[in-house]
């Protein structure tokens, strides 16, 4: 008697535990599917972080850009049209696909008209640092949208997808890719929407291959996730020589600097406060931030191109800001 009673007890607590998980695995999946929605909170959330994100990066405030990246609604949507893709349901992807497009090209337009209206031509490291993606964008893209979507389906540790959205930064180069249009400086724009696409890829890679071991998908959905493979790997080998001129400029910026600190009588006679490349340009902008007792004239940044040149094996141009030190005492007022 005692054992029939613990089968049934046994039966009925198996039986409520997988409409449990039942519930759970469909509340999953409707979040997902809610993510593709076009709606006004979508729509406001893409503004408000477009604008927050053009005037962080016209301001090169790090800080500012960060909380832009918090409040962008891009990451779900990415999600929606993932699991659209694996579940082959046309309609989710669609609209997933639609609400993103949208949401790209009102972010790029948005931000190409706040930076024609501000008007700055000088581009700030917070800018110059998202047009020249490489492999290791790919990666944290990856790993992103892997714990992403972990936390998608995972309640316990939702709180995890702000700083997943801090991590991989999708509405940021957006709005340079629109600053970039402003300024007519159509490279920039190219490289912007190179490390968009490549943050995309990751996280649908990354999203497409969560859903499929958390069982939210269907696991014969080969062709989806083929696909998104052929197309991440297609963008390896650009990224990856990307990654190696990065590595050689960096080695370049040091060399120049320390020769130009250490070896010419300029700098013997100013202190080098910053500096800032611009690779983008051809030959390489140089600026430098200076302290000097006095003003440099054309001829010595002349003569310090020619040594940079010598020095490195590369062209560039320099351009000298200096900040002159003046000594000011009481007597100098007649007091």
């Amino acid at each position: 008697m005692n054992a029939r009673r613990l089968a049934r007890w046994w039966h009925k607590l198996s039986a409520l535990e997988r409409l449990r998980d039942r519930t759970h695995h469909e509340a999953v999946i409707s979040s997902v599917v809610a993510g593709a929605a076009l709606n006004t909170d979508y729509v406001a959330l893409v503004v408000a972080s477009c604008a927050i994100a053009t005037f962080g990066l016209l301001e090169n405030s790090p800080a500012v850009v960060i909380g832009a990246m918090i409040i962008a609604p891009i990451m779900p949507v990415i999600q929606a049209a993932a699991y659209g893709a694996l579940e082959g349901s046309a309609p989710i992807f669609w609209r997933g696909a639609a609400t993103l497009a949208l949401g790209v090209l009102a972010s790029v337009a948005l931000s190409a008209s706040l930076a024609k209206v501000v008007g700055l031509s000088e581009l700030g490291s917070e800018i110059l640092s998202r047009t020249r993606p490489n492999l290791l964008d790919l990666g944290i893209a990856l790993a992103a949208g892997a714990i992403g979507g972990f936390a998608r389906v995972r309640s316990s540790i939702a709180n995890t997808l702000a700083g997943t959205a801090i991590a991989v930064a999708l509405m940021p180069p957006l709005c340079v890719a629109g600053i970039g249009i402003a300024v007519a400086r159509w490279q920039i724009s190219l490289g912007a929407m190179f490390l968009f696409a490549t943050n995309l890829l990751g996280i649908t890679l990354a999203s497409m291959i969560v859903l499929l071991l958390g069982g939210y998908a269907r696991r014969r959905a080969r062709s989806a996730l083929g696909w998104t493979v052929a197309l991440t790997m297609s963008i390896v080998v650009p990224l990856a020589v990307s990654l190696r001129t990065l590595v050689r400029e960096a080695a370049l910026e040091n060399a120049l600097h320390e020769a130009l600190t250490t070896r010419t009588v300029t700098f013997r006679q100013a202190t080098l406060v910053s500096s800032r490349f611009d690779w983008l340009l051809d030959p390489p902008e140089v600026t430098l931030l200076v302290r000097s007792n006095a003003m440099l004239s054309s001829h010595q940044v002349a003569l310090l191109e020619v040594f940079a040149r010598r020095v490195t094996g590369q062209r560039f141009k320099l351009v000298i800001d200096v900040s002159q030190i003046k000594s000011v005492t009481a007597e100098a007022s007649g007091q």
